[in-house]
């Protein structure tokens, strides 16, 4: 779901569904930030790419979620990380658009990839369980 750009300037929410998650090996990128809850939506399917898992803004039967709330320069740490281009959004690994969570509006960071032929996640979380 994408929302009006000036709401999307005043979120402060960002949700993470992989590597960021809190015991996950990228987490420290959120170091400062306010852990707010976690929830499931159903407005992205996961995929497994390997090392790390991609979002696409498609339905699915819920997928797990952490939320953080950010300030200005962490939110441009995680575009770092992401390969987010605030400029040119679709020539990075990823683009971000805001998608309703249970806590409000959150960032979530959407893979700009091919997905062809990795594993589809569209309920649970990343990783997925063997």
């Amino acid at each position: 779901m994408h929302t009006p750009a000036l709401a999307v300037r005043r979120t402060a929410l960002v949700a993470v569904y992989g590597t960021l998650k809190r015991g996950l090996r990228n987490h420290h990128w959120l170091d400062g930030a306010e852990f707010v809850g976690e929830d499931v939506i159903t407005t992205a399917t996961l995929y497994d790419i390997g090392p790390y898992p991609g979002a696409k803004a498609e339905p699915s039967r819920g997928v797990e979620i952490e939320v953080f709330r950010v300030d200005a320069v962490g939110l441009k740490r995680l575009d770092r990380l992401e390969d987010y281009r605030v400029r040119r959004p679709q020539s990075g690994d990823y683009d971000r658009a805001v998608h309703a969570t249970a806590f409000g509006p959150a960032w979530l960071y959407l893979y700009n990839r091919d997905v062809a032929g990795c594993p589809v996640i569209r309920q649970g979380g990343w990783p997925a369980p063997a």
